[in-house]
């Protein structure tokens, strides 16, 4: 069997944009490296898991991607952004992912991101040291504003809904269901909020002419489940690479091993050559490699379609060193699209492609193919592979991993 690397490009997907003479940032970007594995592979679409009435979610198609039903096994987004960090979680306790956010003095949200403020450290040490009765709250420092938190009670603390309304200039929402979590988190928000508007920080970043970071939004209340690790499912040694805290987290969720890479991080500046040559590196050593990669995600929510171009023409210039890999199998798709004129993730079908160099049986299914113009949207909905449900990928790889055709 063929080890596999599976690449997702958060959010790579998008619909045609005006301003990039109708095509996509896909289609606009200079690919020629995505363009040769798509020609000599197989492509096709994947139809990301959605739940009824609502639009993709980061964590729900990232355990579709590895075919774990997310109804069953994602124990909350908090979860995956906790572990993500670093922390441990111990039974019963709470955990939150945040944003720290800009509120007005009328409590109305500016900016959900605070400027995307990224030295978030210093707050996060005061506000650590914030005394609530009968429970403590902790927040750990993830990616640029975002951050993880975790309560902790000898009471049941209960699963609470989330106080993002995801919008500005609204406040932020009330929590539900009424209950001791949401009393101690209405005070912690109500003691944070004054420490945080009155913090130093804010205040030099309010005479720069920059957001304060001076709100906490949170969502994604979960706690810790069981589940079947990836090892036990698949009975293969798996590693992950990734820069944000969300996919660290799903990838020690699900018992994969880190591979570290120096300046990896879910930024645009992120190590991209240095993640691709930890990855075939790592080939060595395990039988499944899941590497992600989240700029392009961030790019098309802030409506930066340029510099989402620009950024999967950085990803194809790192894939370079994969030409040359011999006798593995390289898949390269994305959680879900994400829409930047819509600035959301949205159900767009995910381009696919699935490569192996020496795969002659794979090589004949693609030879029909050939007139693929390279690796886009359009051009993979005329692939073999057809329409996949995102659910059902992982058995398709490993199919081919397999040499079943």
């Amino acid at each position: 069997m063929k080890k596999i690397l599976l690449i997702i490009i958060d959010g790579l997907g998008d619909e045609s944009i005006p301003q990039l003479g109708n095509k996509t940032p896909l289609e606009a970007a200079k690919t020629p490296n995505l363009d040769f594995l798509a020609k000599n592979g197989i492509c096709g679409l994947v139809l990301p898991w959605v739940e009824k009435g609502k639009l993709p979610t980061s964590e729900d198609t990232h355990l579709a991607l590895f075919s774990f039903d997310p109804k069953i096994s994602n124990p909350g987004r908090g979860v995956f952004e906790v572990l993500g960090i670093g922390a441990k979680i111990s039974k019963g306790d709470l955990c939150l992912r945040g944003n720290f956010a800009t509120v007005n003095e009328r409590l109305e949200i500016v900016d959900r991101r605070a400027g995307r403020i990224e030295n978030t450290q210093p707050l996060i040490d005061v506000l650590n040291k914030t005394k609530i009765e009968g429970a403590k709250i902790l927040i750990k420092k993830a990616v640029s504003h975002r951050i993880g938190i975790i309560i902790k009670s000898k009471r049941k603390l209960e699963i609470v809904s989330q106080n993002d309304p995801k919008k500005v200039g609204v406040e932020p929402l009330k929590i539900y269901p009424q209950g001791f979590t949401a009393k101690i988190l209405n005070e912690f928000l109500e003691k944070t909020h004054q420490i945080l508007k009155n913090h130093p920080l804010n205040k030099k970043r309010e005479r720069q002419g920059k957001l304060p970071a001076n709100y906490i939004l949170f969502r994604g209340a979960g706690k810790l489940k069981k589940i079947k690790k990836f090892k036990e499912k698949y009975g293969l040694k798996s590693a992950f690479i990734a820069g944000g805290a969300l996919y660290k987290g799903i990838g020690r969720y699900l018992g994969m091993e880190e591979i570290k890479v120096k300046g990896a991080n879910a930024l645009p500046n992120t190590n991209l050559r240095g993640k691709i040559l930890a990855a075939k590196n790592g080939l060595r050593k395990y039988d499944f490699i899941f590497c992600h990669i989240k700029a392009a995600d961030n790019l098309a929510e802030d409506g930066n379609f340029l510099s989402k171009k620009e950024f999967i023409g950085k990803i194809d210039k790192s894939i370079k060193p994969l030409l040359n890999l011999k006798d593995n199998l390289i898949a390269v798709t994305a959680d879900h699209s994400t829409c930047s004129i819509l600035k959301s993730h949205c159900k767009i079908p995910i381009p696919i492609l699935i490569y192996s160099n020496g795969a002659k049986k794979l090589a004949r299914l693609s030879f029909a193919e050939q007139k693929l113009s390279g690796f886009s949207e359009k051009e993979c909905q005329r692939g073999k592979l057809g329409k996949i449900k995102q659910i059902d990928l992982m058995k398709k790889i490993l199919k081919y991993a397999r040499g079943i055709y």
